[in-house]
């Protein structure tokens, strides 16, 4: 099966009303308002510059992504799209989606969002249970995001909502619970996310204290078990690692990603892979928004990273994004990226493991008891 890919733009927003302690993501709190104005039309010259170095694209997915890109103004969100348009041609089915925290004051500027061209929202509910969200650092109520969700679903063409599983003091039967309510609620898409402890943030502090509790390997495994019973059974099958769907109702954005195609990182701390005639190049910008913003405005662009990338990393890049696909890979891509094919007996170990599905010569996938320990196996794949 030959995928194309398609070409995404990645909106970075980085400001947040505050930091959640579980979030490793580029997030700041500024609590004078923010310039918007004038990250605008930074956005624009950077816009300018990736379609400078890969112009002639036609875009098919734009994501704007944070900290909180729900705090922008409609009008900026307007201004950006524009500005990616006039760089490369939009695609006239381009999926738009914007991340949401839904507190009731965000849920009002949906309308202006639609207007804008966002068709897609994703909301970060995180929770159905008001003492866990307090617990995640979350400034909405189960109720507050119910009624976001609602609002989204009557303006969106389509939308989407994260929880994430395994919190502390959390067990499988109270998440088969949680999970119960969400898939009645959720239209066509969920994002569902175990915890886990990242660098850097108040959630590894208290952990590294011993006053944050995470689930065992074993527990661990018993609420992914019951995610992907629950999920598969209410028609929301995974697709990848941790999104469901019903069919159709994938993420394409995320999907450019997953099927290792060619995104522009815009903003602050956002990265992308863009290809040239040298071959495919790893960006990174500056992750501090004023920094960023100084960047440019002195030199037309925030990057701090340009890397030309190997065959072999171009490779390993393909696997890390591709087997956490339900459908995996063709190996035949692997093979043209790197110049040589995956070693045949690694792949029939993994496969007598039961971690491999291998049946078609051309295609390789993970199995469902692979998933769990995914990157164990990807690392016995190219080890």
């Amino acid at each position: 099966m030959s995928v194309t890919p398609g070409f995404g733009v990645y909106v970075h927003w980085p400001f947040c009303l505050s930091k959640c302690p579980y979030c490793d993501f580029n997030s700041h709190v500024r609590h004078a308002p923010v310039d918007q104005p004038r990250f605008v039309e930074a956005f624009r010259r950077e816009i300018a510059h990736r379609a400078s170095v890969a112009p002639g694209r036609t875009v098919t997915s734009v994501f704007f992504g944070g900290g909180t890109p729900s705090l922008m103004q409609p009008q900026t969100v307007a201004a950006i799209i524009e500005a990616i348009g006039q760089s490369w041609t939009m695609a006239e089915d381009a999926e738009i989606t914007l991340e949401a925290n839904p507190t009731s004051v965000e849920a009002d500027r949906f309308r202006g969002y639609r207007s804008a061209g966002v068709n897609r929202v994703s909301l970060g509910v995180q929770a159905l249970n008001d003492a866990d969200l307090k617990a995640l650092g979350r400034m909405h109520s189960v109720e507050e995001a119910m009624r976001a969700v609602a609002v989204a679903e009557g303006i969106f063409d389509r939308s989407s909502f994260d929880l994430i599983y395994a919190r502390p003091h959390q067990t499988p039967e109270s998440w088969r619970a949680e999970l119960k309510q969400a898939l009645t609620r959720a239209s066509g898409h969920l994002s569902l996310y175990q915890l886990t402890i990242e660098p850097g943030t108040m959630f590894e502090r208290l952990h590294r204290a011993g006053k944050l509790a995470v689930p065992d390997p074993d527990l661990g495994r018993a609420f992914w078990d019951v995610t992907q019973e629950m999920t598969a059974a209410a028609g929301f099958p995974a697709y990848e690692i941790s999104n469901h769907a019903r069919p159709g109702e994938e993420s394409r954005h995320n999907l450019v990603y997953w099927h290792y195609g060619e995104y522009a990182g815009i903003g602050p701390g956002a990265h992308g892979r863009l290809r040239t005639n040298e071959g495919r190049f790893a960006m990174a910008t500056e992750k501090h928004p004023e920094t960023w913003l100084q960047l440019v405005e002195r030199q037309g662009h925030g990057l701090i990273e340009n890397d030309l990338l190997t065959p072999e990393q171009e490779g390993d890049e393909f696997l890390l994004m591709g087997l956490r696909l339900r459908e995996g890979i063709d190996t035949r891509r692997y093979a043209d990226l790197t110049g040589h094919p995956l070693k045949q007996n690694r792949i029939d170990l993994l496969q007598a493991q039961g971690m491999l599905d291998a049946a078609d010569a051309r295609r390789l996938r993970v199995t469902p008891e692979g998933f769990p320990v995914l990157n164990a196996v990807i690392a016995s794949l190219v080890g």
